[in-house]
């Protein structure tokens, strides 16, 4: 993806806080669950806080391929991106990127062994949107309802390539 793709796609996720994150498990299937986003980096790149020992690092070490999906509903705006995740551990890059609100999940604090940080480098992405939000879906629907065109306010836009 460009620098100009990736600063596009940062521009829409940059206030959803909880990305959908999506592995596959060992039999095929898939297994989504949501994280918190922690960090964006300019290249794309995201952290997220984990066990070492969950099931997504062990589906992960199978297969390091995952999708993300942000969604904000009250905006229309809804993200998905792929990429390759791998698990890191490093106390100064936890250290940096630690809140208080994360001792929720991890009760022992920062300073957990089996902390874990997830880092997903982003290789394609797409998004829908809403230009004007609510108002012109409104006014769209019922001017459909009247005309019986369809709605064609939202936009939708794909970046970066699959992998072979």
């Amino acid at each position: 993806m460009t620098s100009l793709e990736v600063d596009k796609l940062k521009d829409k996720i940059k206030d959803i806080r909880i990305a959908m994150l999506t592995t596959q498990e060992s039999d095929g299937d898939f297994h989504t669950r949501p994280m918190a986003t922690h960090e964006i980096e300019p290249d794309g790149t995201m952290w997220f806080f984990t066990y070492e020992n969950s099931n997504k690092v062990s589906e992960l070490r199978q297969n390091d391929r995952v999708a993300l999906g942000f969604s904000d509903p009250g905006s229309e705006v809804y993200v998905s991106t792929s990429g390759y995740a791998e698990v890191v551990k490093d106390k100064a890059k936890v250290d940096q990127l630690w809140s208080d609100f994360l001792k929720t999940w991890f009760p022992n604090g920062k300073d957990d062994p089996d902390i874990a940080l997830l880092k997903v480098t982003t290789h394609a992405g797409e998004y829908w949107d809403r230009p004007g939000g609510k108002m012109v879906k409104l006014f769209e629907m019922a001017k459909g309802a009247i005309t019986g065109d369809s709605d064609k306010s939202g936009r939708n836009e794909k970046f970066g390539d699959e992998p072979q």
